[in-house]
């Protein structure tokens, strides 16, 4: 008989032995079950793996290895030589401080490049939760400042640069920018008025404004705000179209945010706010401490998803006259010499709308999962 005190069998011994085998781990065997796993899912790799190779390879070969970098002046005899072989990025090397900043002051250009790489880092402060806290409205209200300062000019010995020679990159941002900050706090105003049920005329004005505004596109409400706006102001007093631009974008946003923070709020169980009646909490400290942060950590992918639609479109500004970068690129190649290479303009456009868009995905992502660490089981 085995005595009790004696050592069982050690179950880590031929643990090695219990593992699948190397065909059956890590890349190889996700490639085996998921690319590989019978004829039909083979042939279909294999074909698409060729297609794929090959419009890389033909990319590759047109974008970088037959390229033109450069050329003297505006001859673009070797670019229109190249046509279809390679690319012309000759363009960007010529008219890229056209596109970032449009016909902003020349000498002054490294004005709103400076604005831009504060608006950058003002991003990156606000995603680091060291910052989250009172000193980061401080923070924004200096780099704002700061922004207005160098893009206005007429302080500080900087010559004065008018609102109407703004454009490219900078303008962007602004419209972006703004557009988020003006836009949030009127949506949570607005989604809490919708759902109220003791002021009927309060929602009533939010159902309108939220139907009314989501029910047409933005080109329309840009269009009034350009034309049919100022018919309305009287005789001597006139707004900056960038503002009225500004605040269309701000209304239109406001509208999207408004239903995606609704159906947040609409996802928090009655037992929250009930349980907030019980401790004594008036609705606002309810609402802003209980049911808001909740609903707002729901929705952080469709919230996200508005502001990169909203960044996007503030290329739409074009139609009363104002050139964001999308534009500054397309009037970039109205100069016959540089007349079809459009492609590499919008290239290079995208190329800076991806990286904006993609870090805003990437961090939303990655707040996501901070926030909602605590609600794992």
């Amino acid at each position: 008989m085995t005595s009790l005190s004696s050592p069982g069998p050690d179950l880590r011994t031929g643990a090695a032995d219990l593992l699948p085998p190397r065909s059956q781990r890590g890349v190889v065997g996700w490639m085996r079950e998921n690319l590989f796993s019978n004829w039909l899912n083979t042939a279909i790799t294999l074909l698409l793996a060729y297609f794929l190779v090959r419009w890389i390879s033909g990319f590759v070969d047109w974008a970088f290895v037959n390229a033109i970098w450069s050329v003297p002046g505006n001859n673009t005899t070797a670019c229109r030589e190249a046509r279809g072989i390679g690319a012309c990025w000759a363009l960007i090397n010529e008219k890229h401080r056209f596109i970032l900043f449009g016909t902003y002051t020349y000498e002054e250009q490294w004005r709103p490049l400076i604005a831009c790489a504060l608006f950058i880092a003002l991003y990156v402060v606000s995603a680091m939760k060291r910052f989250w806290n009172k000193w980061l409205m401080a923070i924004w209200a200096v780099g704002l400042v700061a922004i207005g300062v160098l893009m206005w000019g007429g302080v500080f010995g900087l010559t004065h640069v008018s609102q109407e020679r703004w454009g490219g990159l900078p303008i962007t941002l602004i419209l972006s920018t703004f557009g988020i900050v003006g836009a949030f706090p009127l949506a949570i105003l607005l989604a809490l008025g919708r759902r109220s049920t003791g002021m009927p005329a309060i929602k009533a004005l939010c159902v309108v404004f939220i139907e009314l505004i989501r029910g047409v596109p933005l080109i329309s409400i840009l269009f009034m705000a350009s034309v049919m706006f100022p018919l309305f102001l009287p005789d001597g007093l006139n707004i900056d179209k960038l503002l009225r631009a500004q605040v269309a974008i701000i209304l239109f946003a406001a509208a999207y945010l408004a239903e995606v923070i609704r159906g947040g709020l609409q996802a928090i169980p009655k037992g929250q706010g009930e349980a907030a009646d019980a401790l004594g909490l008036s609705y606002w400290n309810k609402t802003l401490f209980i049911i808001l942060p909740q609903a707002l950590r729901i929705v952080i992918p469709p919230m996200v998803n508005t502001f990169i639609g909203m960044f996007k479109d503030t290329s739409l500004v074009l139609i009363i006259g104002i050139y964001d970068i999308l534009n500054a690129a397309k009037t970039s190649i109205i100069e016959p010499a540089w007349q079809g290479f459009g492609v590499e303009a919008y290239i290079a456009v995208a190329t800076l709308y991806f990286f904006f868009c993609f870090a805003m995905s990437k961090y939303s992502q990655k707040l996501e999962v901070d926030l909602n660490r605590g609600m794992r089981r």
